[in-house]
Formats: structure tokens, sequence, C-alpha cells
């Protein structure tokens, strides 16, 4: 199966993208209590990976910390789709495209432990460990020459994120 990698723009893609992540990282993994959502999606931007059929089945958030600093996080595909890592991959490699596009210098992302191996295998090297959500994790970073710059223009980050709950890490 094809998918599209592509910024989330429209409202029923932005829903989905906030539904998956729920599905993964509150309901499935338990990392967070009823939602995943925090103050870093109100300067996130969301990434999805949609299927033909216009199903949001992969999703990830980019945000700049700092002048060129960018972190990818809560990268996540429907448990109906996570074989052979296509979309993990396409995700990463459109996130990482794009922040290089909107002048990256260095790409960031906490990652657990079970997917280190994956990350390194796509230029990924591992920075430190750290415990979050009092799971392991590694801090990594992306080779951006492995990653050159995609043609997304940046657009004006416009998601209705004010008065959204802050999670709670369990």
């Amino acid at each position: 199966m094809s998918y599209q990698f592509k910024l989330a723009s429209l409202p029923e893609e932005i829903a989905d993208y906030f539904a998956l992540r729920r599905a993964i990282f509150a309901e499935e993994q338990q990392m967070f209590v009823g939602d995943d959502r925090d103050e870093i999606d109100q300067i996130a931007y969301p990434i999805v990976a949609v299927t033909p059929a216009a199903q949001v089945v992969g999703v990830v958030r980019i945000y700049e910390v700092k002048v060129g600093v960018w972190y990818g996080g809560r990268l996540g595909t429907h448990r109906d789709y996570r074989k052979g890592w296509q979309i993990g991959k396409g995700l990463i490699d459109k996130a990482v495209t794009t922040a290089n596009a909107w002048g990256c210098q260095q790409f960031l992302a906490t990652v657990q432990l079970p997917n280190v191996r994956f990350f390194q295998r796509l230029h990924w090297q591992s920075l430190e460990e750290m415990t979050l959500c009092g799971r392991p994790h590694h801090r990594m970073q992306a080779d951006l020459d492995y990653y050159p710059a995609g043609l997304q223009p940046c657009p004006r980050l416009a998601l209705p994120v004010s008065g959204w709950p802050v999670s709670e890490v369990s």
C-alpha cells in the first residue's frame, strides 16, 4: 500500500492526528493519563501518514526549540499498520526533510528504547540515555546529510490549541 506523508492541515486530519496519538500513547502504552496533548502542541506542526482512502494511520510532530534546533516527537503508527516500518520511516523522512527545509541545523528526538535500533538504521545516533514517563529512552540526533531539505513551505501555525489541557504523566 502507498501512503501520503504530509502536514496535517484539514480539520478532520488534525482531529484524526490527535485521536491516533491518544490511542497510542494514552490508551495503548498508558504513558499519559487520558490524553497526551501538552503545551508543545501549541508550537508543533503535525505530520500524518494517510492511506489512499484518507485514513490517518501514522503521526509525528515537529517543533523548533531555538533557532535551528528542531525536535520530532509523538511518532506513532496505527496498530493495524505496524508491519514493515514503512510508515515510521516515511514519517521520519517527512519530519526531518521538512525541518531541514525550514532552517534546521540539528534535529533531535527522544526515542523509546525498543525503537533505538530502527532509528540507528535510518542514520540517527544516540546522544544519551534517559528515563521519561518511567520508561527508558534515548535522545537521538538525525544525520542531516542523509535528509536533504524538502520543498515544503513553512505555513503559519494556526491550530486551535488554546485551552487544551496539559497532559499528566502517569
